[in-house]
């Protein structure tokens, strides 16, 4: 037996009981030939003491063992000297001093510390399996382990079977960017990786299986940043014979239990809900980070005569005026008043109108335009302070919402309003647009998937080729400003899924080629269905307060896209492209 007990188990009742342990040596201290070791597993840390004048050739021993040795000690358990109890360690009432020392493995110079920060990520993605020793990061992967087998547990309670997907699967258009594999078999044809089980999860509510989910690997060849790879993992649900309403408690069911299990936190139940438009008018973004306030104020009753023309002409032309308070945020400095200039100028502003009230006064080049009526109803709408910076949009209503909303978010991460906050944030955002215009494309696309349903009351708009005014019966579930699910009512319908298929230009020739199988499903008797994907790695994220979903994955990617521990992705052999009949092609 390597072990009696974890590092984490030991307490006063254990005082006098002979023990032995196994670990990683955490930190080595030599107090006047007093060896104090803490010793590490995966549960936690013990201090085993080596005295000289107990054992001197343990005591030898112990004075060479360095960081990161593993190493076994049996020995009995005791009391520490009063006065040096550690109250942040749970074994911090006791100690371990040994009999016996064995050293199980010696560990070479160490590529970095493990009890201090590094800003390298590369380095630590190089050395993954060092690094995952950190007590935080194995932390990040027990909470991960019990947020998975608690959505199990849930789901299982509630009727769903879990039902593995194929991971070879078919490129379809559905977004992102997919990976590729190539085909031996099938010289010139590949497979897909699947961006979501999408189809597959629609195609398990035709055969019957009425309610599914899955913890599904997906997989997009895109751009990455701090909370996506190319590799992810999502909670996938499918249920027949549903409404929205189902799938919202549902998935609030599923999060209590998470949250419950993963940190012992108690949430509030139901969420609130805010339509697309309600949160982008108010909040500009669809998934609004409601923790602090400056909410976006439409001002165009104040401004309807105003002799401020860029106001004027925005809202002659069907445009809106729109503006926020940053209170007590008039001192800014001239580096962040560029900087906000700047956010405004890339999301479509042509300028960022302000008014900062100090000492009583509003400054400001455009003040001399308004009317003392305006000033008026500004102060009132606005809550107006001293201390305030106001900060103004005129254009259409999707650019002053989204470069309103841009700069909220900078202003509450430069005045720290969320820092150290504890408050849990849910929010369902339902009755997103259907379709989007793409003026690059000259085409509509879907906001979501192409196997999104309309809102029932919206149909004969599609049937219209009203296409900008459709709503989808899909929703999001939020969590402090971050999207960690979304979801749908599906068209089960043959003859609606092509109507569908036709508004986003798909021929009959492509639809048959793509998404025959599909098609032809629906036509042997498909149930209503819907369902809602949650992103496991952003959730888990949230639960553990860390920035990044690489923080809580065990060998994920850098912002390359690279394996630099196994050193992927990788040339592979001339041979190996020869059998796949693949010949690259040097970049110019």
């Amino acid at each position: 037996m390597f072990r009696t007990h974890h590092c984490n188990s030991l307490r006063k009742t254990d005082i006098g009981q002979q023990v032995t342990l196994a670990g990683w040596v955490h930190v080595s201290r030599d107090h006047g030939g007093v060896i104090f070791i803490d010793l590490r597993d995966r549960e936690g840390l013990t201090q085993v003491v080596f005295r000289p004048e107990e054992n001197a050739e343990l005591a030898k021993q112990a004075h060479g063992l360095r960081s990161e040795d593993v190493i076994q000690v049996t020995g009995k358990v005791a009391a520490r000297v009063p006065g040096t109890e550690n109250p942040k360690l749970d074994t911090g009432d006791i100690e371990v001093v040994p009999t016996e020392l064995k050293i199980l493995n010696r560990a070479d110079d160490l590529p970095f510390p493990l009890d201090t920060e590094i800003s390298n990520e590369d380095l630590r993605l190089t050395y993954r399996y060092f690094d995952l020793r950190r007590p935080r990061l194995t932390r990040n992967l027990q909470i991960r382990h019990r947020v998975a087998k608690a959505t199990r547990d849930y789901l299982d309670r509630q009727g769903f079977l879990e039902i593995e997907t194929p991971i070879l699967s078919k490129s379809t258009p559905e977004g992102a960017r997919d990976f590729l594999v190539p085909s031996r078999l099938t010289p010139g044809k590949f497979y897909a990786l699947p961006q979501a089980p999408q189809q597959y999860k629609q195609l398990l509510m035709v055969a019957g299986v009425e309610k599914y989910f899955q913890i599904a690997k997906c997989f997009r060849d895109e751009d990455l940043r701090a909370d996506r790879q190319p590799e992810f993992t999502q909670i996938d649900i499918e249920a027949s014979f549903v409404e929205p309403n189902d799938i919202y408690a549902l998935t609030e069911g599923m999060l209590a239990a998470v949250f419950k299990a993963a940190r012992d936190i108690e949430i509030k139940t139901p969420f609130e809900r805010m339509t697309y438009r309600d949160a982008i008018g108010r909040y500009g973004s669809d998934k609004p980070d409601r923790r602090f306030g400056i909410e976006l104020v439409d001002l165009g009753d104040v401004f309807e005569g105003t002799l401020l023309k860029v106001f004027q002409n925005a809202l002659t032309t069907g445009g809106v005026a729109k503006a926020i308070n940053a209170k007590g945020f008039a001192g800014l400095t001239v580096g962040q008043s560029d900087e906000l200039a700047e956010i405004a100028k890339n999301f479509g502003a042509k300028g960022l109108a302000f008014i900062k009230v100090e000492n009583g006064e509003w400054k400001s080049p455009i003040v001399k335009f308004f009317s003392d009526a305006e000033k008026k109803a500004l102060k009132s709408k606005l809550k107006i302070e001293e201390g305030d910076l106001v900060l103004f949009a005129a254009d259409k209503w999707e650019i002053a919402c989204e470069v309103l909303g841009r700069i909220r978010l900078r202003v509450a991460e430069i005045q720290k309003l969320t820092e150290g906050s504890e408050q849990l944030d849910f929010l369902w955002v339902t009755d997103f647009p259907l379709l989007q215009f793409s003026a690059e494309e000259n085409k509509w696309n879907a906001v979501h998937h192409p196997f999104t349903r309309p809102k029932e009351e919206d149909i004969s708009l599609l049937e219209a080729k009203k296409f900008g005014q459709i709503r989808a019966e899909a929703y999001d579930v939020v969590l402090n400003g971050v999207e960690i699910g979304g979801g749908s009512m599906r068209i089960h319908e043959p003859d609606l899924q092509e109507k569908m298929f036709e508004a986003l230009g798909v021929s009959a020739e492509d639809q048959q080629s793509m998404f025959g199988h599909l098609l032809k499903a629906f036509k042997l008797g498909a149930p209503p269905h819907g369902g809602i994907a949650l992103g496991l790695d952003r959730l888990v994220m949230l639960i553990c307060g860390e920035e990044s979903i690489r923080d809580v994955m065990a060998f994920p990617k850098n912002n390359r896209g690279m394996d630099l521990m196994s050193q992927s992705p990788a040339e592979v052999d001339s041979k190996q492209l020869r059998e796949l009949r693949i010949k690259t092609i040097p970049l110019e």
